[in-house]
């Protein structure tokens, strides 16, 4: 079986020791030889030129293909579109388009006047520019402003005709969640590819919370099992099993790329890359 391609996720640094391990993980995760990773935009354009810094750093210093997110929140048309204009202009090619979430301390997420109204009018501004490869998000569990069950199908649907060329999920527990998920766009007519999103749990506390923010249910079982986990100590050993699993389970099922969110932490998603049987590149020039 063929081992699966790779794609990262990173955050822009806000502070100087941020700043080192955002490096340091780029460092530790090239090797892997990924497709290309991508770089999150702060809400309400909160990071917006730290993004803009790292997305440009990451393809200079390292040689790699870089994603830069964009999102709706908090900015007018014109705005938003100088910030893609100034991504093509630096060499960047390609863009996760987001709807993106609520600034902080906002309820809920409402477009700016002048602004895009929702994350399809973002991939059509954007694909009538011709400038570049647009991936979208998809949420394979109900998302928190979805009228129903099959909205998020609907949704995606729109997001691929407006001109996307692939997505990318939400992460999830249970493979069962991206296979039922993956078979429903299929009947709906979507034919881009669907990348699962993939999250190692580093922290059981903070995968929970960010679980509660998007609406991805947590089986009672993992919960059980972390607790045991944790209490004797095996939390990191439990997270690597579950992760490994989740992902042996989706290559079965013939997922040909993983998108690992690392928060800026490598070494869980080095193990587990490991635990596939992906190990990193060594150049020849650095074996004496």
């Amino acid at each position: 079986m063929p081992a699966p391609r790779l794609s990262f996720e990173f955050f822009p640094p806000h502070t100087l020791d941020a700043s080192f391990r955002l490096w340091e993980t780029v460092q530790a995760l090239q090797p892997l030889k990924p497709e290309y990773v991508s770089v999150t935009y702060g809400a309400g354009g909160t990071t917006r030129e730290l993004t803009h810094e790292a997305v440009t750093t990451i393809g200079k210093n390292y040689g790699l293909r870089v994603a830069a997110h964009l999102t709706c929140v908090d900015a007018t048309r014109a705005e938003t579109l100088e910030i893609a204009d100034a991504y093509a202009a630096a060499g960047v090619r390609d863009i996760v388009a987001l709807r993106g979430d609520a600034p902080k301390g906002a309820e809920r997420f409402v477009p700016h006047a002048d602004g895009f109204a929702n994350s399809v009018e973002l991939v059509e501004a954007l694909a009538k520019t011709g400038k570049f490869n647009i991936a979208v998000g998809a949420y394979p569990e109900r998302h928190p402003d979805a009228a129903h069950e099959q909205a998020d199908v609907a949704w995606l649907k729109r997001k691929i005709d407006a001109g996307a060329s692939r997505a990318i999920t939400q992460f999830f527990f249970e493979a069962e969640t991206f296979l039922r998920f993956r078979d429903a766009s299929a009947k709906a007519g979507i034919d881009a590819p669907i990348v699962p999103g993939i999250l190692p749990i580093i922290s059981w506390e903070g995968a929970r919370r960010f679980a509660q923010r998007c609406g991805a249910e947590i089986p009672p079982r993992l919960e059980e099992a972390f607790g045991h986990a944790i209490r004797d100590g095996r939390e990191d050993l439990l997270a690597l099993t579950q992760c490994t699993v989740l992902c042996e389970r989706l290559i079965e099922e013939g997922v040909e790329e993983l998108h690992f969110y690392t928060l800026n932490r490598p070494q869980m998603t080095r193990n587990v890359c490991a635990a596939l049987g992906i190990v990193p590149e060594v150049s020849l020039q650095n074996v004496a």
